[in-house]
């Protein structure tokens, strides 16, 4: 059974049985049945579908925004953001699908030659909770665009808006087939990669569950992309707007009630800076109002289950006897739901929790460094590589030390954040492959070379190896 609870208040909303193995098995069918008339609909159809599920989202978008926030707890106010994006981005790819996927010439030995992007077919979508809707979009949007369909397994705590998603799809008018929810646990998710109708998997969530994906898929031989954990670096050097730095800071880390792959979670400051900054960031933090996420007075909210605050106390308290200094916070809040204070730990050293792990709630790691190069080499000191920040007055520096950061991202005097223009992933074990722009939507594509003869004169015969010196 897949349950939805409320986070604010711990009790439960709705409940619903898990697919079967037929259920299951009929899904899979229904997609394989989808998948030649989806991508023989062409660009224009598909494209013009786009544009529709825009419209249905914008036009309920309060009712997905409230079900968001109920069913994980994220703020009212980000919620509505979170909806919005999706229209933006499902606009976006409508109007730039066609480019993005048209045939590129390529001059070679043919009379013609050209590159062209081919849909897969059946993708398995395997995504989280933290962005119930944005996550699930993400990956959907570009891939329906290139003329995949898709089957949806999502968080098993967020069943009410995996079917809400199904039903944005419906209602824009996607052929049946196209785009379904699975309700099932992830015990399934083997199962389904394995089975011979299914062409491709991408998964936004932990690198354990990465691994095991990867592992079958692997196994079976298809194409995977992985959008896994982070422990984005926050750099701030001496030379740093340090007001505007800190303020930004303070969203960055708790923005979704601290709960997201892309915020930073590692504060690295410059010695000459450091109090300044600590001061400045930890005010911001402090004056945070926590409370009911219905309230679009509250900027921070509960986290969406009870485990996950067990992790972050667990977290906080370690790095806190090894050493750390809560500077504000530092503890889970009394009560009904899943509360825990916007924290900032201070003083925070190699061989704690807060400086090696991804603490997925409102909790910021503090550490200092005494110049830039220090500061990389600490960004760079964690197995994970998917998003980072760079602040300085210098942007030319910024530019160069960006180049020598292990992330998918650099983001110079800017927070963090997914745009459908820009390419989105990560490296080490944030993962691989890429969401998104240009590159996203031909990550499930098979890149077709077509070669047309006859050959041009003197140009038949491959060109001899060059000559030893």
């Amino acid at each position: 059974m897949l349950r939805s609870i409320d986070p604010a208040t711990g009790r439960e909303i709705a409940s619903f049985p898990e697919a079967d193995d037929a259920s299951i098995d009929t899904a899979l069918n229904r997609a394989w049945s989808a998948r030649q008339a989806w991508r023989d609909a062409g660009l224009g159809m598909r494209t013009a579908l786009m544009r529709s599920v825009a419209g249905v989202l914008r036009t309920d978008k309060s009712r997905y925004a409230a079900l968001l926030t109920s069913e994980m707890g994220k703020p009212i106010v980000e919620a509505e953001a979170e909806v919005e994006k999706c229209a933006w981005t499902a606009n976006w790819f409508a109007e730039n699908g066609a480019r993005l996927l048209e045939d590129e010439p390529v001059e070679s030995t043919a009379t013609e030659s050209y590159v062209r992007f081919q849909p897969l077919g059946v993708i398995l979508a395997v995504m989280p909770w933290n962005f119930p809707f944005w996550q699930a979009f993400r990956a959907g949007l570009p891939a329906l665009t290139a003329g995949n369909v898709m089957l949806l397994k999502h968080s098993s705590n967020v069943p009410q808006a995996a079917l809400a998603i199904e039903e944005v799809f419906r209602e824009a008018g996607v052929p049946e087939g196209v785009f379904q929810t699975l309700l099932i646990g992830s015990a399934a998710v083997g199962r389904i990669i394995s089975d011979h109708r299914v062409a491709g998997v991408t998964l936004t969530g932990s690198d354990k569950a990465g691994a095991l994906v990867a592992e079958t898929a692997g196994r079976e031989l298809k194409k995977s992309v992985l959008e896994l954990g982070g422990s984005d670096p926050f750099i701030v050097l001496a030379d740093a707007d340090l007001s505007t730095a800190a303020t930004v800071a303070c969203r960055a880390r708790n923005q979704n009630n601290g709960q997201s792959c892309i915020a930073a979670k590692r504060f690295i400051v410059e010695e000459p800076v450091a109090d300044e900054f600590e001061q400045r960031f930890t005010s911001a933090v402090a004056a945070l109002k926590v409370g009911n996420p219905m309230d679009r007075a509250n900027q921070v909210g509960p986290l969406a289950r009870g485990d996950l605050v067990d992790e972050l106390e667990r977290q906080v308290e370690e790095s806190l006897r090894l050493g750390a200094r809560a500077l504000t916070g530092g503890k889970r809040i009394a009560g009904d739901g899943y509360f825990f204070e916007p924290t900032v730990l201070s003083n925070v050293r190699p061989g704690m929790p807060a400086y090696h792990e991804e603490t997925f709630g409102p909790v910021a790691a503090v550490i200092r460094v005494k110049d830039a190069e220090d500061a990389l080499r600490v960004a760079n000191d964690t197995d994970f590589g998917l998003g980072s920040n760079i602040w300085t007055s210098d942007v030319e520096r910024g530019k160069n030390l960006a180049g020598r950061i292990e992330a998918g991202q650099v983001f110079i005097n800017g927070m963090v954040a997914s745009d459908a223009r820009l390419p989105f992933g990560g490296v080490k074990r944030s993962g691989y492959g890429r969401e998104l722009s240009e590159y996203g939507i031909k990550e499930f594509t098979n890149i077709q070379t077509v070669w047309v003869g006859p050959a041009r004169d003197g140009q038949a015969k491959a060109a001899p190896p060059p000559r030893a010196e």
